[in-house]
């Protein structure tokens, strides 16, 4: 029975730790993708919102493009703009405000698919 333990242990370790080499990787994948730096794609996302705040960013894959996606804050608005930059070529290709509604909306939606 103590065998039965010990090599259940080990099974459910190896696929842990498989899974965080996975995820590790799938971010490394995309990064090795992106033709502009994170910092760049900021300073390109920053022109189009001014005196804006970068509060989150992230490389992601969205309708079949790399993009980098900035939520960015404006001080004396509770609005979120959220801007997309190519990752490849720098352009800009979105730009959405979210209300503070919108964002409550939004975060129910990313809660609820996580599940």
């Amino acid at each position: 029975m103590k065998i039965n333990k010990l090599a259940m242990a080990l099974v459910c370790g190896g696929l842990m730790a498989a899974m965080v080499s996975g995820c590790a990787t799938g971010g490394d994948a995309l990064a090795s993708q992106a033709k502009i730096s994170k910092s760049e794609a900021q300073r390109i996302a920053l022109e189009k919102v001014p005196n804006g705040i970068i509060k989150e960013g992230e490389l992601e894959k969205e309708k079949g493009l790399l993009i980098w996606s900035f939520d960015i804050a404006t001080p004396g608005s509770k609005n979120i703009t959220e801007v997309n930059v190519d990752a490849i070529t720098g352009k800009i290709v979105a730009m959405d405000v979210e209300t503070p509604e919108d964002q409550a909306k939004e975060k129910a939606e990313d809660a609820k698919g996580k599940k």
